[in-house]
């Protein structure tokens, strides 16, 4: 049974830092790509960044220089380290995996983030 876990989410204020994690079950983790996405309130669903099994890293132009994704394989497990964080970023976080262009087979249940003073 796949299942995908997000944690890591709260309140933080402008310029703040949080880190998510997505621990991942059911699946060999080192084969897929990985991905996380937002969706703020009222809006569409957006790619925030990619990473591969070989560590290769995509980013949303919105996030370049403050996001990084990371993996552990051997827990399983990818990151999203968010610094400078701004109240346009706030959202509900999810991560899944990516099997090709639209094509993600599993999603974790999100995770809110919201950035507020």
């Amino acid at each position: 049974q796949v299942q995908l876990v997000e944690s890591g989410g709260g309140l933080v204020q402008p310029g703040g830092s949080l880190r998510l994690s997505c621990a991942a079950s059911g699946i060999i983790f080192s084969m897929y790509t990985m991905e996380w996405y937002r969706q703020a309130r009222g809006k569409q669903r957006e790619l925030v960044a990619g990473i591969t099994y070989g560590g290769r890293t995509t980013y949303a132009d919105s996030v370049k220089g403050r996001f990084t994704i990371s993996r552990d394989n051997a827990k399983n497990t990818v990151f999203l380290q968010m610094n400078s964080l701004k109240p346009e970023d706030t959202a509900v976080y999810y991560c899944a995996t990516y099997q090709g262009v639209g094509t993600n087979d599993y999603w974790g249940q999100g995770t809110q983030v919201t950035v507020s003073s």
